[in-house]
C-alpha cells in the first residue's frame, strides 16, 4: 500500500475491511488485519483510531488470538496514554475467555495508568483516576504498592483530591493503614467544606476494618467544633454504630455537646437518632430532645420532625419519666400545628399506636440496634474484568451508569463507513451478536460506494429551510410491491447512516418519509420518499448542497440498495 496521511490511511483500511469479498477470503481478511497492526506511518491518532476499529474484529482460533495479541503487544508501551488505552480495552475484549491474560494486561499497564494520575493535564488525570477506581473492583490490592501516587497535592484541583479520596479509601491495607489514615486526616480541616467530608466520610469507610483507630481520629476531629466537620463526623458514627456495636461505647461518650454546631438537615437526623437508639448511654440525651422540640416551629425540615418524633417515643420506652411530657407536647403540635401532611401523618400514628398499648409500641419501634451483618452485604465482592472491559476508556467511568445511561442517547455518533459493520458483523458463529443481526438484513453497499457520516441531530426546521432553499437533483419512480414497515425501513436506514427526518404512520395514503445524509466531505443529501400504494409505485426525490454528480450517483445507488432490501422483507 502506497504511503498516506494518517486520516486517509485509517479510511482506507476501514474500506478494505469492510469489503464483504475480503470477508469471505479468511486469510486475504487475516493479511488486511495484520498489516493494519503493522503500519508504521500512522501517527498516534491512528494507531488510537485501528486499535478502536480493530475490536469490532472476532478471531476464530485460539491461535489466531494469541498472534494478534503478539502482534499488539507494543503498543502496551506507547508513550500515548489514547494509544495505551485504546490498546487496554482491546487487549481485554479480545481475551474475554483468558482472565488470565487480562490481569497480565492490567498489570502491564500500571505504570502508564500511575503517570497518567500524576500528569499536568487535568482531564487526563481525572480520567486516569476514574479508570483506576474501575481496575480496583476486579483487582482490589492492585495499586496497593503505590498509594503515595494518590496523595493529594495543594495545587491540585478540588475534583481530582476527591477521586484520589476515594481511591485511597479502596487501597488501605495493613501495611499502610496508619500512614493513609494519617494523610486522611489531614484533608479533613481543608477549606473545602466538601473534601473535608469527603475526608471524614472515607474514613468511616476504612473504620468498618480498623473500628478503634478510626474512632479515635473521628473523635479528635469533634473538639474542632466546627459545622460542616461535626455534621459529617456524627453521620459516620450512625452508619458506624449500625455495622460496629463494639464502637457504640466509644461514640456514645464522644456526642455531648455536639448538636451546638450542627445546622445542616443531614446532621440533625443523624444526632436525633443516635439519642433515639442509645440515648439510654448517653446522660443529657432527653434535653438535647427536648431542646429540640422547643424549636420545632422553627425547624425547616420535614425530615428532622419525622425523626424526632421516633426517637422521642423510642428513647420514652427506656427513659419515661425524663421523655413523657416532652413527647406529649411534640405529638400535640404534630398532630394540632403542624402543616406538612407527612409529619402530622407520622404524628396520628405514634398517638394511636400508644393508645394501644406500651407493648404494641416495643414490638414495632424497638428493632435491633446493630447488624454487623450489613457490612458483608456493603462490602464489594470482587467483580471479573469482562463486566466492565467494554465500557474501559469510555466516558462512563467517568459520569457512572446511572448518568451515562441518561446522557449517551444525546451524544453525536461516531463518523463511519455505510459498511462499517455493528458488534454483529465480525462475530463468531453462534454468538447472541450474530443471531440478532439476522433478524433485519442489512445492505452491503459495494467498499467503493460513497462514504456517508451521521448528520448528526438534523432537525425538522433545518431540513425544511434547506428543502425549500435547493432544487431537485435526481428524481425517479419505483416499482413498489407493498406497504412499508417504518420500524424495518428506519433499521436499515442507520445501518448506512441515513437519517429519518419524519416518517408518515403505517397506511397513511399517501405515504412520505423525509431523509438526510452527509457523506464526509459535508455534502448534505436531502430525500423526499413519496408511495402511492394504489399505483404500487413510490416515487425518489433527491436535493443535494453541492453539485457533484459523482456523489449523488454514489448516493442514490445506495439509497436504492436500501429500498431494495427493504421491499424484500416479508413482515
Amino acid at each position: 500500500m502506497p504511503y498516506l496521511g494518517s486520516e486517509d490511511a485509517v479510511t482506507e483500511l476501514k474500506r478494505a475491511l469492510c469489503n464483504p469479498h475480503v470477508q469471505a477470503d479468511r486469510p486475504r481478511y487475516r493479511n488486511v488485519i495484520q498489516r493494519l497492526i503493522r503500519m508504521s506511518d500512522l501517527d498516534r491518532w491512528g494507531q488510537a483510531e485501528v486499535l478502536g476499529f480493530l475490536l469490532r474484529y472476532r478471531p476464530r482460533s485460539e491461535e489466531e488470538l494469541f498472534d494478534i495479541l503478539n502482534l499488539l503487544d507494543s503498543f502496551l508501551k506507547s508513550g500515548s496514554p489514547s494509544v495505551v488505552m485504546a490498546a487496554t480495552k482491546l487487549f481485554l475484549i479480545l481475551a474475554q475467555e483468558f482472565p488470565r491474560v487480562q490481569t497480565d494486561v492490567l498489570v502491564r499497564v500500571k505504570g502508564p495508568l500511575l503517570a497518567a494520575c500524576s500528569s499536568d493535564s487535568r482531564e487526563l488525570c481525572f480520567a486516569a483516576l476514574c479508570h483506576v477506581r474501575q481496575i480496583l473492583r476486579s483487582l482490589p490490592g492492585h495499586f496497593g504498592g503505590h498509594y503515595k501516587k494518590f496523595f493529594c497535592s495543594y495545587s491540585e484541583p478540588h475534583f481530582i483530591k476527591l477521586q484520589k479520596v476515594e481511591v485511597l479509601c479502596e487501597l488501605v491495607n495493613d501495611e499502610n493503614a496508619q500512614q493513609v489514615l494519617e494523610e486522611l486526616k489531614g484533608y479533613c480541616t481543608d477549606v473545602s467544606a466538601d473534601l473535608a467530608q469527603a475526608a471524614i466520610f472515607a474514613i468511616g469507610g476504612i473504620a468498618k476494618t480498623y473500628t478503634e483507630q478510626c474512632v479515635q481520629i473521628l473523635t479528635e476531629l469533634l473538639r474542632l467544633r466546627q459545622e460542616h466537620i461535626t455534621s459529617a463526623v456524627v453521620q459516620t458514627f450512625r452508619d458506624l454504630v449500625w455495622l460496629c456495636p463494639q464502637c457504640v461505647e466509644a461514640v456514645c461518650q464522644a456526642l455531648p455537646n455536639c448538636e451546638e454546631n450542627i445546622q445542616d438537615s443531614e446532621g440533625k437526623q443523624a444526632l436525633i437518632w443516635l439519642l433515639g437508639v442509645h440515648g439510654e448511654k448517653i446522660p443529657n440525651a432527653p434535653y438535647v430532645l427536648e431542646d429540640f422540640v422547643e424549636n420545632v416551629k422553627a425547624e425547616t425540615f420535614p425530615a428532622v420532625k419525622m425523626e424526632l418524633l421516633t426517637a422521642l417515643l423510642r428513647l420514652f420506652l427506656s427513659r419515661p419519666a425524663e421523655c413523657q411530657d416532652t413527647l406529649g407536647r411534640l405529638l400535640y403540635y404534630c398532630i394540632e400545628e403542624e402543616k406538612d401532611m407527612a409529619v402530622r401523618d407520622r404524628g396520628l400514628f405514634y398517638y394511636r399506636l400508644l393508645l394501644a398499648g406500651i407493648d404494641k409500641v416495643k414490638r414495632i419501634l424497638c428493632s435491633p440496634k446493630s447488624d454487623p451483618s450489613l457490612g458483608l452485604l456493603e462490602d464489594q465482592t470482587e467483580c471479573p474484568v469482562n463486566s466492565w472491559a467494554s465500557d474501559f476508556n469510555t466516558l462512563m467511568p467517568v459520569y457512572g451508569k446511572t448518568r451515562w445511561a441518561a446522557i449517551a442517547p444525546y451524544q453525536p455518533t461516531e463518523p463511519q463507513a455505510p459498511n462499517a459493520p455493528r458488534a454483529a458483523a465480525f462475530a463468531s458463529p453462534g454468538s447472541p451478536t450474530s443471531e440478532k443481526s439476522e433478524e433485519v438484513p442489512q445492505p452491503q453497499p459495494d467498499s467503493e460506494a460513497l462514504l456517508l457520516v451521521s448528520p448528526g441531530q438534523l432537525t425538522a426546521e433545518q431540513f425544511e429551510r434547506s428543502w425549500l432553499s435547493l432544487e431537485v437533483a435526481y428524481q425517479q419512480v419505483l416499482p413498489w410491491p407493498g406497504p412499508v414497515h417504518p420500524e424495518t425501513f428506519q433499521a436499515a436506514l442507520q445501518v448506512v447512516n441515513i437519517q429519518a427526518i419524519a416518517v408518515s404512520k403505517p397506511g397513511a395514503q399517501p405515504w412520505k418519509a423525509y431523509l438526510g445524509a452527509s457523506d464526509d466531505t459535508g455534502c448534505l443529501f436531502l430525500t423526499e420518499l413519496l408511495l402511492e400504494t394504489e399505483n404500487s409505485q413510490m416515487q425518489i426525490s433527491v436535493k443535494q448542497s453541492e453539485a457533484r454528480a459523482e456523489a449523488l450517483g454514489g448516493f442514490v445507488s445506495m439509497l436504492k440498495t436500501v429500498l431494495g432490501t427493504v421491499a424484500g422483507i416479508k413482515s
